[in-house]
């Protein structure tokens, strides 16, 4: 074979047997976890490690799932992570819509300052906020809300990255719709509503997982601001229950698994739409 085809064939091999090498690389830690998770103890700390179970033990998951009170932590997280989700959508949507299609003094130096705060770290505002939540608060004038669902929540029904995504795809709408919508009688809220949004769903999408995801894993915050099971996330019983299993590291996997899944399971579901809202908001990764 001669010509372009065949000139471009090594190239191509080349592509693809870097990118699967990359994504053995990437899934392997996977894989060593659930496969450990159906192993015994003895085999699941075996040196070098086994390919496969020589005999599956899915009563590891039992085991893990009776050992704390997972359903109570799934609940919490779940609860916690769809609340700030919608929340942050529709604070997201309305600013980003704001930032795109109104004209108001300032605008850009706002939006600029607005996207400045992404380079603060996460860490500088702890404090902060731990005494503006906490009943510990300034002078005991803090919101009291020390162990509670809304202390998880609110702080995190605003994200400059969602409205900034939101924001670059809302310019990309033409303005002879918003032209037209406004000859038919129909203010913003109509317009954002019957036009825009159901132009924006793969980015509406993309924001929703980008923090439904980041909500389901938080640990840091939620350490921090609660004490009880009651009020606690996945994320503190999955470490709670490290300290608890100890060398059981079977039982650990498997509850990192059953931790993990429903996070794989939705991205699994929404990737399509995740690789569009990013592609169509101008994005580069």
């Amino acid at each position: 074979m001669t010509g372009p085809i065949a000139r471009a064939m090594p190239k191509s091999v080349l592509k693809y047997a870097s990118l699967s090498a990359v994504a053995l690389i990437v899934a392997y830690p996977f894989y060593f976890m659930v496969s450990n998770s159906f192993k015994d103890l003895f085999e699941a700390t075996t040196v070098p490690p086994t390919l496969f179970p020589s005999v599956f033990h899915p009563e590891n998951y039992v085991k893990a799932w009776e050992a704390a009170p997972w359903a109570r932590y799934f609940a919490n997280t779940a609860f916690v992570a769809i609340t700030t989700t919608l929340g942050e959508v529709v604070t997201a949507v309305l600013a980003a819509y704001a930032f795109a299609r109104l004209e108001f003094r300032g605008r850009t130096v706002l939006f600029g300052v607005f996207l400045a705060t992404l380079m603060i770290p996460s860490e500088a505002t702890l404090i902060p906020n731990y005494i503006m939540m906490s009943k510990r608060g300034l002078g005991g004038f803090g919101l009291g809300w020390y162990d509670t669902y809304q202390v998880q929540i609110v702080p995190f029904l605003a994200s400059v990255f969602s409205i900034f995504l939101l924001r670059q795809f809302f310019l990309s709408i033409p303005r002879e719709l918003s032209d037209a919508a406004r000859i038919d009688g129909a203010g913003h809220l109509r317009f954002l509503w019957s036009i825009v949004l159901p132009l924006s769903v793969p980015s509406l999408v993309t924001v929703s997982l980008f923090s439904f995801i980041g909500s389901w894993n938080s640990l840091l915050w939620p350490l921090i601001m609660t004490s009880v099971p009651e009020y606690r996330p996945v994320q503190l019983g999955l470490s709670a229950f490290r300290q608890e299993a100890g060398n059981s590291y079977h039982l650990l996997l498997a509850a990192a698994t059953f931790t993990i899944a429903p996070i794989v399971l939705l991205y699994l579901v929404a990737q399509r739409h995740l690789i569009q809202g990013v592609a169509r908001s101008g994005m580069k990764g």
